[in-house]
């Protein structure tokens, strides 16, 4: 016979009094504990007398059931030892009685704290279920709005889609149309073009001379001048702009032949930039081709310097020729102006010192002549008068042009390949304008550094910008 207790409750638990007999009634059997919640877990009670099957005997708790099973020994009812394993099983039940009962009434005090918890958890729990029931009433609702602004976008896209196929439509037959006209044009036109070439052509040989340009080393014949179409225009201002022009010039047309002179025929000039001027003088004395000067109206200052100075000079009678010192355009206080003029003193000695050893005569009797000549200091003498000062070299009645074999073309035209390389060298491009009184005038281009002008301007009509 054994006695088997898996909770140490049991063995904790102070001995009691035995129990009356309504409460259990000894027997022979087990007594075997079901589980019982205690809010954290479970208790359970075995209590083995025999192995064998005996009669059960069963204790209700209020939350807790009890069997229990007593075996009687069959050998001897009367011993002494079964009756005090009877009498100490019958303790240990009362005892588990007990404790259930205990146990029953901490089970119903848990029971009453957690109470409130389980109402504020089921609370909680339906108030969760409400707001998941709003949530998925919330989600359906932005859904339904979602799909019927979907089908609107959907609408408007096919709308637009439409819409943009017309006007693509729209486009591609106004492209189709224009085409059409361009091809309508292009044929109006390629048949104009073959007209006006047709035409051109008809009277292309009227618009050239059937002679050719006559090339003279010597061109001065029988008292006549023989110019051909080696000769480069100097008219208006001399800036930069003119100076490269007839520096290239010549440097074209002693590529094409450098024995035959040049012309710089000279119809109308006032002068210029002696920096430019100095660049055109350079050129003419590096050319090996001969550079002879034309002068066929006025040529002063700077254009005056350059004829006196080219290797030969030649004239109408009645051209004229100035010369006068170098006039200064500055401004500033006493100690730039001075500085200015040792600037100018500088250019006056370099070109001026030339045209004085040519006359023969010193630099200061040069302009004690000009100032004798005039108050004003514009020395100024017809070309058969020049021509004994030595300001020109050679004065003719007539001067043949032999390289003009075109029809001379409107002015604004654009000049033909044939005359590029004698076409007018034009100077730095200001147009006339006029100042605040009203007159006409026009500025100067900026010069370079230490550049100053060589200009006859006796009406002020050439102005600083």
């Amino acid at each position: 016979m054994a006695v088997a207790i898996p909770f140490a409750a049991f063995a904790e638990t102070p001995t009691s009094p035995p129990p009356s007999e309504s409460s259990a009634t000894p027997a022979e059997g087990s007594i075997i504990g079901q589980n019982q919640d205690l809010g954290q877990g479970q208790i359970a009670a075995l209590t083995t007398i025999s192995p064998a099957a005996a009669p059960t005997v069963t204790t209700t708790s209020p939350s807790v059931t009890i069997e229990t099973k007593v075996t009687p020994d069959s050998s001897n009812s009367d011993d002494p030892a079964v009756e005090k394993l009877g009498t100490e099983t019958a303790r240990l039940a009362a005892e588990k009685d007990k404790i259930l009962a205990e146990l029953a009434l901490a089970q119903a005090r848990l029971d009453a704290e957690l109470a409130p918890g389980k109402q504020k958890a089921e609370r909680l729990a339906a108030q969760l279920a409400e707001l998941k029931a709003a949530q998925d009433l919330e989600d359906f609702q932005r859904k339904v709005l979602a799909e019927q602004t979907l089908g609107e976008f959907r609408v408007q896209l096919e709308k637009a889609t439409l819409i943009s196929t017309l006007a693509k439509a729209e486009v591609e037959t106004e492209i189709a149309e224009i085409k059409r006209m361009e091809n309508v044009i292009k044929k109006d036109t390629t048949r104009l073009a073959a007209s006006m070439e047709l035409e051109e052509k008809q009277a292309d040989p009227r618009n050239y001379a059937n002679n050719q340009p006559i090339y003279l080393e010597n061109p001065l014949k029988d008292g006549n001048l023989v110019l051909s179409d080696r000769r480069i225009p100097l008219n208006g201002l001399i800036g930069m702009r003119t100076a490269n022009d007839i520096v290239d010039r010549i440097n074209y047309f002693n590529n094409r032949d450098r024995n035959l002179p040049i012309f710089i025929v000279i119809d109308d000039s006032p002068g210029g930039s002696v920096m430019a001027g100095y660049k055109i003088l350079k050129a003419m004395q590096g050319s090996e081709a001969p550079v002879y000067t034309v002068v066929k109206s006025f040529a002063a200052s700077m254009a005056a310097c350059i004829t006196t100075l080219a290797e030969k000079s030649f004239a109408y009678p009645n051209a004229v020729i100035l010369h006068h010192q170098i006039a200064s355009f500055s401004g500033g206080n006493l100690t730039q102006q001075q500085e200015w003029v040792r600037e100018m003193e500088e250019w006056w000695k370099r070109l001026a010192g030339p045209v004085a050893d040519k006359m023969g005569i010193t630099r200061e009797e040069f302009i004690k002549r000009m100032y004798a000549k005039s108050s004003s200091g514009d020395w100024n003498e017809f070309a058969d008068e020049a021509q004994k000062l030595k300001w020109v070299d050679v004065v003719v009645e007539e001067i043949e042009e032999t390289g003009t074999l075109r029809l001379p073309e409107d002015s604004g035209t654009e000049p033909s390949m044939r005359r590029l390389a004698t076409s007018t060298a034009s100077a730095d491009p200001h147009a006339e304008t006029t100042d605040a009184k009203g007159r006409p005038s026009m500025l100067l281009p900026r010069l370079n550094p230490f550049d100053c002008y060589w200009l006859y301007n006796p009406d002020g009509y050439y102005k600083l910008p």
